[in-house]
This record gives structure tokens, C-alpha cells and sequence, in this order.
């Protein structure tokens, strides 16, 4: 049987395997929304201790570092597709947020984020006086 060695191809596969693809990110896949004044990010952490993983915010910005360890040494690989080792994320928050009160679980594999709205963000109504309704009116 002839095979033959496609070089770019095998490049390719690398690169994938390093830095994923749109479809298939390497690690750390993430979701995020607002839900009335809360902004929720969950990030995929599928096969990862709770121990190793550690959430930094430093100036707005959010970082999550994450390991998952290597699999036994005198074991037979016949498939080895998910990320090993330490990876991380970084997750650039705006100022309308509260990044002191952020809310951080982890069930399942999904490690959630809950960050409020903060206060100064949030709408809310002005009265409005009127100069007019002060003055005396005229009759004749």
C-alpha cells in the first residue's frame, strides 16, 4: 500500500491541535450575556479540578488559568484530542460593571461568572421641575 506525506497538511493539524479552530476553540471555550443587571460568562472546563483553576481581576480584566493534567505515563494514547497542560483566557470587562462583587462557581465543568451592573450603570428616572409652575397667574 502506498501513502503518501502531505507536509502543509500535517502543519495544519498542528496548528489546530495548538490553537483550535472558529468551530473547535483549544481550550476554554466561553458564553456570555446580560440578564437584567447581572453580566454571566460561563467558560468550559470540562476534566479540570476545581483546584487548578485560578480567577484574577486586575483593571477590568478578568483572567481564568486553568490546568488539566497529563494523562499516565506507560499508557497506550489512541486518541488524544483535548488540550493538556496550563491554559488561560483573559476577558475584558467595561467600566459599567462591579468587578468587587463577582459571583464565581463551578459545577459540571462549566465555570460561571456572575458580575452585577453597577450602580451608576443603571438606569433609573430624573425628575423634572419647572420653573413655570412656581409663578402666580395673571387674571382680569
Amino acid at each position: 500500500m502506498l501513502m503518501r506525506s502531505d507536509p502543509f497538511r500535517e502543519l495544519d493539524k498542528l496548528a489546530q491541535q495548538v490553537w483550535g479552530t472558529a468551530t473547535r476553540p483549544a481550550a476554554m471555550s466561553m458564553d456570555a450575556w446580560r440578564e437584567g443587571d447581572t453580566f454571566q460568562v460561563e467558560f468550559d472546563l470540562p476534566g479540570v479540578s476545581p483546584d487548578s483553576i485560578d480567577l484574577d481581576v486586575e483593571n477590568n480584566v478578568v483572567t481564568v488559568k486553568a490546568e488539566r493534567g497529563a494523562l499516565g505515563e506507560n499508557l497506550e494514547i489512541l486518541a488524544a484530542e483535548r488540550p493538556r497542560g496550563v491554559f488561560s483566557r483573559q476577558l475584558v470587562l467595561g467600566e459599567n460593571l462591579d468587578t468587587a462583587n463577582i459571583d464565581a462557581s463551578y459545577d459540571a465543568g462549566v465555570l460561571t461568572l456572575r458580575i452585577p451592573v453597577a450602580e451608576q450603570a443603571k438606569a433609573r428616572k430624573i425628575a423634572i421641575t419647572s420653573k413655570e409652575s412656581d409663578r402666580p397667574s395673571i387674571s382680569a
